[in-house]
């Protein structure tokens, strides 16, 4: 008869041995999906078990249309404007399962979880579950909690396209009671420009319940969140330079809607990898 040790050491390596393709594939560098956002909105892209990315967003808070072209140059494009920063880590816990945290310098943090039931690579479509709750005053008050379910599909080599329906609870913050939530579906793509730059774009129009409101016209919707920017991968970083018709980055932003929409804003996107 086996020793017990005997059995939990063949069953220990046969473990290995059956886990080992599997993270090897999480590991991979996929040129289609090369980070864990578009701009602002999930992608696919799983995280290997016990690995970690981190990623830096700056919003520069000027916008692009204020004033005339020499008023741009003299801030030198916005870039002398206060800026909206943010800060994320996220960490594999299990080979499909990322756990992380969001904040901003708005006092904004934003807890997430992300569940990937199917590979991008595996086709024809990639699919995670997206959680999140986001609280203002360093997650004191006025808690948001958001679901989203990402599709993605590959474009031959060219890209991705992604589509992604999501509620949101508590958007309206002390608006209309009789809408507290927001659905919304983010659409997007990534767009290979040669062996490691790509061009993203994302937009996310609200269907239903609470919409937004204008903080410069009160009466009115808050329009829909647009983005698109250019990137560039090198080795386990990310670069993004992106403009915005507002500076929203978290789900519940996203739903909240962007303002007026018609001032355009610069910012950037810096990732890394730890594996």
């Amino acid at each position: 008869m086996s020793s017990p040790l005997g059995v939990a050491l063949a069953g220990l390596i046969a473990g290995l041995l059956l886990a080992s393709p599997v993270i090897a594939q999480d590991e991979e560098v996929d040129p289609l999906q090369p980070d864990f956002t578009l701009v602002n909105l999930p992608t696919t892209l799983r995280l290997p078990r016990h690995s970690a990315a981190f990623r830096v967003t700056h919003r520069f808070t000027r916008p692009l249309g204020e004033g005339d072209l020499g008023n741009l140059v003299a801030s030198f494009f916005g870039l002398d404007s206060a800026a909206q920063v943010g800060l994320e880590l996220r960490f594999g816990f299990f080979s499909g399962t990322q756990l992380g945290a969001y904040r901003t310098n708005d006092r904004a943090i934003d807890f997430f979880v992300k569940q990937d039931l199917r590979r991008q690579s595996d086709g024809p479509v990639g699919l995670s579950l997206f959680g999140a709750v986001e609280g203002r005053d360093n997650f004191s008050e006025e808690f948001s909690p958001g679901l989203a379910l990402v599709v993605s599909r590959p474009l031959g080599r060219l890209g991705s396209v992604y589509v992604e329906p999501a509620w949101v609870g508590n958007t309206a913050r002390g608006g209309p009671q009789d809408k507290d939530s927001t659905f919304f579906v983010g659409v997007g793509a990534r767009i290979r420009l040669g062996s490691a730059a790509y061009l993203v774009g994302e937009f996310a129009p609200r269907l239903a319940g609470f919409k937004g409101i204008d903080p410069g016209r009160p009466s009115e919707r808050a329009a829909n969140h647009l983005s698109f920017g250019v990137e560039k991968r090198v080795g386990g970083h990310s670069f993004q330079l992106n403009f915005s018709n507002f500076f929203a980055t978290t789900l519940t932003t996203l739903a909240r809607g962007a303002g007026r929409g018609d001032d355009w804003y610069i910012g950037f996107n810096i990732s890394r990898k730890f594996y």
